[in-house]
């Protein structure tokens, strides 16, 4: 088709080539190309369930062009962990402490954490109210979330991490 363009993206630190239409979503690729751990909620960017990094930095896939993103490092929750299945303090911050529910927003939201504890290894509440402000969750009021948070931010000063 004219109005597609062959891409080669950068995803969880390797190399996938695939074919887009000009208008597909870096969400709708994504998923397309079997990265269900980045979730598709509002399509408009209010929920922040297909939070995905770009360099290091947050960024709703849903209001992103897969073609725009050619060249940049993207990170899923999946891509977080350090190999054979490590997890990221995060994912296993959230999971000790019950910061899941239904789980749907749970990618988005580590992602969104992550890029707060980029900014600040050891955030305080606004800091973390403020990075985590683009994502939504009906289940489990955001208490344990932001335990999970500034348990992992201790976890990571703690092994001298920045990831």
């Amino acid at each position: 088709m004219a109005n597609e363009k062959t891409i080669t993206l950068d995803i969880n630190g390797r190399q996938v080539e695939t074919t887009v239409p000009a208008h597909r979503t870096l969400l709708a690729a994504l998923r397309d190309l079997g990265f269900v751990d980045v979730k598709s909620g509002c399509e408009k960017g209010d929920c922040g369930a297909c939070a995905v990094l770009l360099d290091g930095e947050a960024f709703d896939s849903c209001l992103t062009l897969a073609w725009t993103v050619e060249g940049k490092a993207i990170t899923t929750v999946s891509g977080l962990g350090g190999g054979n299945n490590d997890l990221h303090p995060l994912q296993r911050a959230f999971a000790d402490i019950g910061a899941i529910q239904c789980g749907y927003c749970t990618p988005g939201l580590i992602i969104a954490a992550r890029s707060v504890l980029a900014e600040s290894p050891d955030p305080t509440d606004e800091e973390i109210r403020y990075g985590l402000s683009g994502n939504l969750c009906r289940c489990t009021g955001y208490a344990k979330v932001f335990d999970a948070v500034r348990a992992a931010a201790a976890e990571m000063r703690e092994q001298g991490e920045r990831r």
